[in-house]
């Protein structure tokens, strides 16, 4: 029986898409030998903020046409990926008034955190049939932004739901549709 994974890998979405994770993983390391885990004290809003600057961001470029600053939405959707990861380990983890995790230890969570969404991916894109592929860029942003207006009237129910999806599912849904935008960017580039 074939199974979701091997039937994606054989259209090549899941190669693109671990591509993509590890590039994304690759420049979180590289960051923590900058900034060490310094985004321990972020709490959650504060996370759900940046990620919506970077969103807000994308979409801006996206309907100005142009950009001044030499930062392309190619980078704001890895932040998007990143920030994500944090948010879901504070989720899991909370909140600490100092560095608490050696990156090492930081690698680890997003490992774990990035194989979990992996699995919903392959879940998620089999039900769906990929139709992220015949999604505009554009309309990904628009859900990207979506989530993350729901994610902050969550923040502001304190964490309650009462018929919704929490947190965790909104920034697994973050990651991944960011993710899908990536490979889109660079499908169109080739």
């Amino acid at each position: 029986m074939l199974t979701a994974e091997k039937i994606f890998k054989d259209m090549g979405t899941m190669e693109q898409y671990d591509d993509i994770v590890a590039r994304c993983k690759d420049l979180f390391s590289r960051k923590l030998k900058d900034y060490n885990c310094a985004w321990r004290v972020m709490r959650l809003a504060s996370l759900t903020d940046q990620i919506y600057i970077k969103a807000s961001r994308i979409r801006s470029i996206e309907n100005k046409g142009v950009q001044l600053v030499d930062e392309g939405i190619h980078g704001e959707f890895i932040a998007i990926v990143n920030y994500t990861i944090i948010a879901l380990i504070q989720l899991e983890k909370g909140v600490v008034d100092d560095i608490d995790m050696t990156p090492d230890e930081a690698i680890t969570e997003y490992t774990k955190h990035s194989q979990e969404i992996r699995d919903l991916m392959i879940a998620k894109n089999h039900d769906y049939g990929e139709a992220w592929r015949q999604m505009r860029i554009s309309s990904i942003t628009d859900l990207i932004l979506q989530k993350l207006l729901r994610v902050k009237q969550i923040e502001d129910n304190q964490g309650i739901t009462i018929a919704s999806e929490g947190l965790d599912a909104n920034y697994q849904d973050m990651f991944n549709y960011a993710v899908f935008a990536l490979i889109r960017l660079e499908e169109n580039l080739s």
